[in-house]
């Protein structure tokens, strides 16, 4: 495992090391650890600290800035973009990701889509009580 104080790549994680970083900036943003105008390290230093190849970091930040998670700026280095609602829209498609894995799931286990309804909505109800 490989450690940067805001992101950790794990060798035994089946995805690319690239989407590993991808992801977990999208998080970091959807939540809101990484504000709009926040800069990111250059791409070289951040390879060094993760011990990664450059590579592998310049392709994250290419496809962060083909989302619009992130702006570079020649010269100037990557910042977070202060694109409006930036923050609820990567939020939003990682739940989504996290519906398809679970119908997926549902699906391979047999269960009818009104089972799966009846498990999200408890599963929602279970979140709520919590969050009072």
């Amino acid at each position: 495992m490989h450690k940067h104080s805001w992101i950790t790549l794990s060798q035994i994680d089946p995805r690319a090391l690239y989407l590993q970083v991808i992801e977990q900036i999208q998080r970091r943003v959807a939540v809101g650890d990484l504000a709009p105008g926040t800069e990111l390290p250059s791409i070289r230093q951040l390879a060094a600290d993760l011990s990664v190849s450059v590579i592998t970091i310049k392709r994250a930040y290419l496809e962060l800035e083909r989302e619009g998670t992130i702006i570079t700026r020649q010269g100037k280095g990557s910042v977070v973009s202060d694109h409006p609602g930036l923050q609820s829209s990567i939020a939003q498609r990682e739940l989504d990701e996290h519906l398809n894995q679970a119908a997926q799931l549902g699906s391979l286990l047999g269960l009818s889509k009104t089972e799966m309804q009846r498990r999200i909505a408890d599963a929602y109800e279970k979140s709520q009580r919590k969050q009072r």
